[in-house]
């Protein structure tokens, strides 16, 4: 599981915009190691009162204040115009004017700007999108202690993009800001302990950080934190402290949370089983295109759970979600063409369905798979691939999977009876050689 650097465009740039405007917006390095070109003067009080205009939502005159200072070189003035003209206040939201003001001050060493426009490029928003630029200038306002910026620049570290992937250095930078308050930093680093990237695994001090920002109302650390409680990883499991943070984190829409939610109620954790009530909550995130949300979704109204059955809505369902690659959802849509349920019977469909789902490693479909080439429908008649997937799913079912072991050791042994020894070797080659295809 990859962290989050959520919406690390506008999102990111409209919470810089409210920094600056309620606190320093003129940091640049000392005076000793500063270019002796910046020019940083400018009547203070002229810099105090566009913050309180900005502060009580009068752009107009935060805008007459600070565009004489920004033309005159004043480093503050021109990032908290370019804050004003990314989030379109006062003016026609407008990024790369935005970026322009940032390069201005960003040149003089203005550390806001500086993670301003590296984030614009990272983000390909307002210029062109480039890594390079992205890393060179979000690394200079991550060395002067910017919180935003070293939380993208952890985020490039975490996802390889501009930078080599290092999970160590993403939870070096995502630490550095989330020891500085940042809420979303806070949850990335959490998950980095709960997954054990880049730090030793440690649930504790997964809850640790997911509750610093579940605190402050992050709304994806509130998520994860409930998410720990109803697991009892870091915490004792307790579903009713689960649903309280889940639905915290939904009230402020978020997918997460609402996932759990519908979880919940379908199977009654915390909360009396309420099969309508999961319903509701699995298509508030099913409509967020949440894949595993649109399978659930699918499951309730392909067995009828609060819904009247409908196979050809759940097959609609289903298919959002394996198109999105979830493979129980792959499975699923698989097993709605071999029976013609919902949709018309297909069995080329199906094996197409299920090969996706078993090539991800989903033991159902290595097995309904295996019956397909067995009977040679959907696909041609074939033991030798029949025979690879039968064995795959009793080589990678675990302890807990007995039912479905026992049923593919089952098949396995039936199809082996019609092969040569020649292809069984053949078929024992492919399931060595196997690797899923995530």
């Amino acid at each position: 599981m990859r962290s989050i650097m959520r919406s690390h465009a506008l999102k990111l740039f409209l919470l810089l915009f409210l920094c600056v405007a309620v606190a320093d917006c003129t940091k640049t390095p000392p005076a000793d190691e500063a270019n002796p070109a910046i020019r940083q003067s400018g009547p203070a009080t002229s810099i105090d009162d566009a913050k309180a205009a900005i502060q009580r939502g009068d752009y107009a005159t935060a805008l007459k204040l600070l565009r004489p200072l920004a033309d005159q070189g004043h480093a503050g003035a021109q990032t908290l115009l370019g804050a004003l003209y990314l989030a379109g206040k006062g003016v026609p939201q407008d990024s790369a004017e935005a970026a322009r003001w940032f390069r201005k001050s960003a040149d003089q060493g203005n550390a806001q700007a500086q993670s301003a426009l590296g984030t614009l490029y990272f983000a390909g928003q307002g210029v062109g999108q480039d890594n390079a630029e992205a890393e060179k200038w979000l690394r200079k306002a991550a060395e002067q202690d910017i919180a935003e910026a070293q939380l993208v620049l952890g985020n490039m570290y975490d996802i390889g993009k501009g930078v080599k992937q290092n999970d160590v250095e993403a939870a070096m930078w995502y630490r550095k800001a989330a020891e500085q308050g940042n809420s979303t930093a806070q949850t990335n680093l959490g998950v980095m302990y709960e997954h054990g990237r880049g730090v030793a695994q440690d649930y504790a001090e997964a809850v640790n950080w997911y509750r610093k920002a579940a605190e402050k109302g992050d709304a994806m650390g509130q998520a994860y934190l409930g998410t720990m409680y109803s697991q009892g990883r870091g915490v004792a499991r307790d579903y009713a402290v689960a649903i309280n943070w889940f639905r915290r984190a939904a009230d402020q829409g978020d997918v997460h949370g609402q996932l759990n939610i519908g979880i919940a109620y379908e199977q009654g954790w915390g909360v009396a089983q309420n099969y309508s009530a999961a319903v509701i909550w699995y298509r508030k995130a099913a409509d967020q295109s949440n894949a595993t949300a649109q399978n659930n979704l699918g499951a309730m109204y392909n067995h009828g759970r609060g819904v009247a059955e409908d196979d050809a809505e759940a097959a609609k369902w289903y298919l959002k979600a394996a198109d999105q690659g979830l493979a129980v959802a792959q499975n699923n849509l698989g097993n709605l063409y071999e029976n013609g349920h919902g949709v018309a019977l297909d069995l080329v469909e199906a094996a197409k369905w299920f090969r996706s789902a078993a090539d991800q490693g989903w033991l159902n479909a290595q097995i309904d798979l295996g019956v397909l080439y067995t009977k040679g429908t959907g696909v041609p008649q074939d033991y030798v691939q029949a025979y690879k997937w039968f064995a795959l799913a009793v080589s990678l079912a675990s302890p807990s999977d007995v039912e479905i072991k026992n049923t593919a050791a089952k098949d396995r042994d039936i199809v082996s009876a019609k092969m040569s020894p020649a292809q069984i070797a053949e078929a024992q080659k492919l399931v060595d050689e196997w690797k899923p295809n995530p």
